[in-house]
């Protein structure tokens, strides 16, 4: 498991020790990464439209194939959903 975002190394080191984390998060604050995977978006709120991240999850095979995605994910239930694709694999 790995983590992305924009946020910097800096941060990322905080958020990892804020919530006890045992997996890499990487720092993509050129948004390459993000681009690659297609989760710089455009979002809209209050009518104002702006860039920003879509919080999704791929399930990356050893081969490196893409499985699954889930876009727009909230936490909540989020992990067993996760969970059961990778049993299914």
């Amino acid at each position: 498991m790995v983590g992305v975002s924009k946020d910097s190394v800096a941060r990322h080191d905080k958020f990892k020790a804020k919530y006890e984390l045992n997996f890499p998060l990487v720092s993509d604050e050129d948004g390459k990464i993000c681009e690659k995977y297609g989760t710089w978006i455009e979002k809209t709120l209050y009518g104002r439209k702006y860039m920003g991240i879509d919080r999704a999850t791929f399930l990356i095979d050893k081969a490196g194939v893409v499985r699954k995605v889930w876009h727009k994910v909230k936490v909540a239930g989020h992990v067993d959903e996760v969970q059961a694709a990778l049993k299914a694999l």
